[in-house]
């Protein structure tokens, strides 16, 4: 007799009903103590923009990690509550960037879902800044600059306009090549503080790109078998910023160079466990 995985291959059914496609699942919730890891980063990540969000999206997050609601529910609550509320936020704009975007990572990073591709950057910064910029989704076509307090009011140089397309192709091929096997897993973190650091570099979108690149390389890091559900991300968002900017900052006249250091500290925290403390001021240029 033919057990069940056999005349699954050949489009069978057997006594039980199970077929091939009975091996697909549709993913539910996450977990109570997931819910939590979720949102505190979905939240944390605003810091990254200097955004808080209000004490309306906390009380529908906690109802969502208490189960009470969805996480769809929750961005459905929030969308709603922009449409019909009345009373005056104080940064208002800001405000319900801060809470549109916390409940729509939240989403993306309850979903086990992720394709390594530049496609799969662009629908995620879609997905978070839909109706919040009229850029969502869509590759700039102008070149930008961004004064940075970790660099007393400079700017890293990030790519040009022209070459966004090809820059992302070329780091992905990149990557994707790459063979991580023989690795210590300490100099697995530094690769991917590499890649990481790269992608980001590329400022693909006019603005959120560093939003974008935190939740695609968690997304990422899932992919590859990390457990990555610890608060290093939520407690360190702004950290993680500064560590990018100074992993792509030169001043040769200023004797400054780009340095990985700090950035390896921030994802040997997060993928290794370690205790590196993690404080902004150390990455103030003088």
């Amino acid at each position: 007799m033919y057990n069940w995985r056999i005349k699954a291959l050949r489009g069978e059914k057997d006594v039980s009903g199970m077929t091939n496609l009975d091996n697909y699942m549709t993913q539910g919730e996450p977990n109570q103590k997931e819910r939590g890891y979720i949102w505190h980063t979905a939240i944390g990540l605003q810091q990254v923009d200097g955004l808080k969000p209000s004490d309306y999206l906390i009380s529908t997050a906690n109802q969502s990690i208490n189960g009470d609601i969805t996480m769809e529910e929750a961005k459905k609550l929030v969308d709603d509550y922009y449409i019909a509320r009345t009373e005056d936020i104080k940064d208002e704009k800001r405000t319900e960037e801060a809470d549109k975007v916390s409940t729509r990572i939240a989403l993306i990073l309850a979903e086990k879902t992720f394709s390594f591709s530049p496609a799969e950057l662009t629908v995620i910064h879609r997905r978070m800044f839909s109706g919040i910029y009229t850029f969502a989704g869509i590759i700039r076509d102008y070149n930008i600059s961004k004064s940075e307090w970790v660099l007393n009011g400079e700017s890293v140089y990030y790519a040009s306009a022209q070459s966004i397309r090809d820059t992302l192709d070329y780091d992905f091929a990149k990557e994707k090549e790459f063979s991580y096997k023989g690795l210590t897993v300490a100099k697995i973190v530094e690769h991917i503080s590499k890649f990481v650091s790269s992608l980001w570099q590329i400022h693909a979108f006019g603005e959120g790109n560093t939003r974008t690149t935190a939740v695609f390389a968690i997304k990422y890091l899932r992919s590859m078998g990390f457990d990555v559900n610890n608060d290093t991300f939520a407690n360190n968002a702004w950290y993680f910023r500064n560590a990018l900017v100074r992993a792509n900052y030169n001043n040769l006249k200023l004797g400054v160079y780009e340095t990985q250091e700090y950035l390896n500290r921030f994802f040997a925290n997060m993928l290794l466990n370690e205790q590196n403390t993690l404080k902004n001021r150390e990455l103030l240029l003088p």
